[in-house]
């Protein structure tokens, strides 16, 4: 007790010229405060969203991924877990903790390390908005007084929702609804309570409590944030044993894309840039609804590559990609011009292979690993099995050139050999594969409406990852 009582007094003492120096710093900076204007209109950072007529999203642009969310379209576990984690007396302070501040102060005066911050969810929105993350006691002035200042103009309620959808979470996501997309292309009401108490554990270290780079920490983590909860009875013992043992299920998603395509998305976004500028355009906000609808756009994807590949296969086959292996083919070379034996291949030599090829839209890489009379067995970038039979071959007579080829093949084995690298595609008509090679034509289609001028469709080429040359406006 003779030690205990010296040492209260010292951080009484500490406690109270740090409460002295706030308000001398608030005065010296209170010209310098934001504006209440400023406070009630924030405006965050949110992508520009394309949408088809009839609702279906085709494209986002910008770096931030946010979806903005009202404090209603949040579900209460998160709202918990958010609370439980970071300030447990969110609703019992002015934006100041004077708990948790005494705590950090106690804990620098025992080690010297500015390591428990004491920061309320108002003092961390105030550093987002407005500071850096330097540990320098000037800023963390600046930030208690700010806090303070946000907590006389905005209520708990507007507080706790900027927070929500501005705080940085990891992959460019910005917000909880951002990062339960980004981490489990899910809406928030769809997330379990694991993965609600995984997201909620970030903003503490992003980067280092990551679930997808960092699993063991997040672990760790998330069971820090369920405990707090478990603490504060916003859930059972039952509910945090489940939840704390539930695998990491975590993955890199991007936007919820309905229907791909880049082609009439890339129109819009070039007139939207005209309008308003990149800045403006990319964070704005935006959502814009194309004429096009997704069933007409979709069909005309259909038909420019369904008849380029009529097309291209009407003038012959080029042959495979590459001979692995095979009888006539005892030296070959891989991507890596590595020499090749005349052995077959195993699975995994074969799948490491088909990661390195790079396709576009419906074709994907094979190899063939049987060849029978009138079919062939081949191996996918999945690491299945599957045959072609012959309907999905007869086309292949050997090319000569655009107005000439050779004879029709009468077997498989006229076509192709075993270890040949080649492009199949599935035929929507019957989902049969069929072997294909990447057209040398390309194309583009325009529908207009007749009454009115509207666009209907846009297609400006086979692929725009292949190339964003738009041919239905730029050509």
């Amino acid at each position: 007790m003779k030690l205990l009582k010296p040492v209260l007094i010292v951080v009484s003492s500490l406690f109270l010229v740090g409460v002295a120096i706030v308000i001398g710093t608030y005065f010296y900076i209170k010209s310098d405060l934001p504006s209440v204007d400023v406070l009630k209109d924030v405006r965050l950072q949110t992508p520009m969203r394309i949408y088809t007529q009839d609702g279906k999203l085709i494209s986002q642009y910008g770096v931030k991924r946010r979806i903005p969310l009202s404090l209603e379209d949040i579900p209460e576990t998160l709202k918990q877990a958010v609370i439980a984690t970071e300030d447990s007396r969110f609703y019992d302070h002015p934006g100041i903790d004077p708990i948790g501040m005494m705590r950090a102060l106690v804990n620098l005066v025992v080690t010297g390390e500015k390591g428990q911050g004491g920061s309320t969810l108002t003092m961390q929105l105030a550093r987002d908005f407005f500071l850096t993350r330097e540990k320098r006691y000037i800023r963390k002035i600046r930030e208690i007084i700010l806090a303070w200042h946000m907590e006389q103009v905005l209520s708990k309620e507007e507080i706790l929702a900027l927070y929500l959808n501005k705080v940085e979470l990891g992959h460019r996501a910005f917000g909880f609804g951002a990062a339960a997309q980004v981490y489990y292309g899910k809406s928030l009401n769809e997330l379990t309570l694991a993965q609600v108490a995984t997201i909620a554990g970030l903003p503490q270290a992003p980067s280092v409590l990551n679930p997808i780079s960092r699993p063991e920490r997040s672990i760790a983590r998330r069971r820090i944030v369920l405990l707090r909860m478990l603490d504060e009875e916003y859930i059972t013992r039952a509910q945090f044993e489940e939840a704390a043992a539930a695998p990491v299920t975590a993955k890199k998603y991007g936007a919820e894309i309905d229907l791909d395509a880049p082609y009439l998305a890339d129109v819009i976004y070039s007139e939207m840039i005209e309008l308003y500028g990149k800045d403006e355009a990319e964070t704005g906000g935006y959502q814009i609804y194309a004429t096009a609808t997704s069933d007409l756009q979709a069909a005309a994807q259909y038909a420019v590559r369904r008849n380029l590949h009529d097309y291209d296969e009407r003038h012959g086959y080029h042959g495979p990609l590459q001979q692995l292996w095979g009888a006539e083919k005892e030296e070959a070379a891989n991507l890596d011009g590595e020499v090749l034996d005349n052995q077959p291949w195993s699975e995994e030599k074969m799948l490491a292979h088909l990661q390195q090829i790079r396709t576009f839209e419906s074709l994907e890489p094979a190899v063939v690993v049987k060849v029978n009379e009138r079919d062939i067995v081949i191996f996918n970038r999945a690491g299945k099995y599957s045959i072609i039979d012959w309907d999905g071959l007869d086309w292949a007579r050997p090319f000569i050139n655009d107005a000439k080829q050779g004879a029709a093949p009468k077997t498989a084995s006229d076509i192709l050999q075993e270890g040949a690298l080649i492009l199949i595609r599935q035929r929507q008509e019957d989902s049969h594969w069929q072997l294909t090679q990447f057209p040398e034509a390309t194309g583009a289609l325009v529908a207009l409406d007749p009454k009115n001028g509207a666009v209907q469709a846009v297609v400006g080429g086979y692929s725009f990852y292949q190339s964003q040359f738009n041919r239905a406006t730029q050509a």
